[in-house]
């Protein structure tokens, strides 16, 4: 049989890939790594009033698009430029990780400056000009599952950023399109498992997009979890009502606190437990 994923898969490399992001070992033995923010920067005092929350409670690394791609041409674009300073000021003050998203490969040098770790998102998972850009960054690469991909079109995708000369890639599962509910997509759990088995690379969800309503956003962090996930990425917004992206799927800070209270408990069930950065 080809080897279809050289460089991602298990055949060539039998050991889990680790990334190391700051303190934080994503990937391996390592326990569980939680992002959290909202889908989009808005400003900055609200940005950073949020960013020490998120610290306080637990949170590992902080998430916020200063790029949004929507649906809609109408609907809020994300800040940009600004958006990146946002950023980088939150990170100074907290001394958390970020992880922001990219759209187009001529935006790769400036998120990179900022961001300890690139998203691609679902939509641009085939988008192989930004992926092989991305393969030359020098950043970790977070990689979500596009809304309808095979699980070997979501590993070649990763295959594209390896062969093009960056080895830290993180697959993210973000849920599936489902026939007939155009309002919710499905977790597809059993992909945790069957990526973990067939390749190295640290595999991340995010239940939030899966759950596109804040109330199941817990009940699918726990799942994912209890699968294998070796992160989660959660949206979370200090007013989720007022959020200008994605606020109906986003957690309040309450809701945030509680959710990793759960997490603490569930992983110490499990026998590992919430990451613990390295000094």
């Amino acid at each position: 049989m080809a080897d279809l994923y050289p460089l991602a898969g298990r055949k060539r490399h039998p050991s889990d890939l680790v990334v190391p992001v700051g303190g934080l070992r994503l990937g391996g033995p390592g326990g569980l790594v939680v992002i959290a923010g909202p889908c989009a920067v808005e400003g900055e005092a609200a940005f950073l009033r949020t960013a020490r929350a998120l610290k306080a409670a637990g949170a590992h690394m902080l998430r916020g698009g200063a790029f949004k791609p929507r649906t809609s041409p109408y609907s809020y674009q994300g800040l940009g430029r600004a958006g990146l300073r946002i950023l980088a000021a939150a990170r100074r003050e907290t001394g958390l990780p970020v992880v922001s998203e990219v759209l187009d490969p001529r935006e790769v040098d400036a998120v990179a400056r900022v961001a300890d770790v690139l998203q691609v998102g679902a939509r641009n998972m085939q988008n192989y000009p930004l992926l092989r850009e991305l393969g030359r960054a020098g950043k970790p690469v977070l990689l979500k599952r596009g809304l309808s991909a095979t699980m070997e079109e979501w590993l070649l995708s990763a295959e594209h950023v390896l062969a093009s000369g960056n080895g830290q890639v993180i697959l993210c599962e973000r849920g599936q399109r489902l026939i007939g509910e155009p309002e919710r997509c499905g977790l597809d759990a059993g992909a945790i498992p069957l990526a973990r088995r067939l390749c190295r690379l640290p595999v991340f969800v995010d239940p939030s997009h899966a759950a596109r309503s804040r109330d199941l956003v817990a009940p699918l962090a726990r799942a994912a979890a209890a699968a294998g996930a070796q992160g989660l990425m959660i949206e979370v917004h200090e007013r989720p009502s007022a959020a200008l992206s994605d606020g109906r799927q986003a957690l309040s800070l309450l809701q945030f606190r509680g959710l990793m209270a759960e997490l603490s408990r569930l992983m110490a069930a499990l026998g590992t437990g919430l990451a613990q950065p390295q000094i």
